[in-house]
């Protein structure tokens, strides 16, 4: 069964940091874009970053420019999300989610219609 696997989400206070792993089984992230979203309680689905399949230029929200870092790990086929300075308007579940080598970027934010194999997501809970 292909899927990904979303970990690494918990309780931390706000500077905290936290890292997000994406774990593929089944198949293989070689020649796929993964996308980093997060949605909050009553709030749309955001895009947060996203990392092509060759892991150049990848994107980052404005809300999170500076703050989190999105790299892969071919080897271990997962691609993480470093999260420092974490702020309580972080707080949101996060999904990883694939695309087929690029991700798709419209009027500058990230787009989730081209992604695939969401699963249930990590919950990030950012308060003192």
């Amino acid at each position: 069964q292909e899927q990904l696997v979303e970990s690494g989400g918990g309780l931390v206070q706000p500077g905290g940091s936290l890292r997000l792993s994406c774990a593929a089984s089944g198949f293989t992230l070689d020649y796929y874009a993964i996308g980093w979203f997060r949605q909050a309680p009553g709030e749309e689905r955001e895009g947060v970053s996203c990392i092509s399949s060759r892991g150049d230029e990848p994107y980052y929200a404005d809300s999170v420019k500076g703050r989190f870092e999105i790299f892969r790990d071919d080897a271990k086929n997962t691609v993480y999300l470093q999260m420092d300075s974490l702020k309580p308007e972080d707080t949101a579940v996060y999904y990883c989610a694939t695309e087929l080598f690029f991700c798709t970027i419209k009027g500058g934010h990230l787009r989730d219609y081209g992604f695939n194999r969401w699963n249930n997501g990590t919950l990030v809970n950012v308060s003192s």
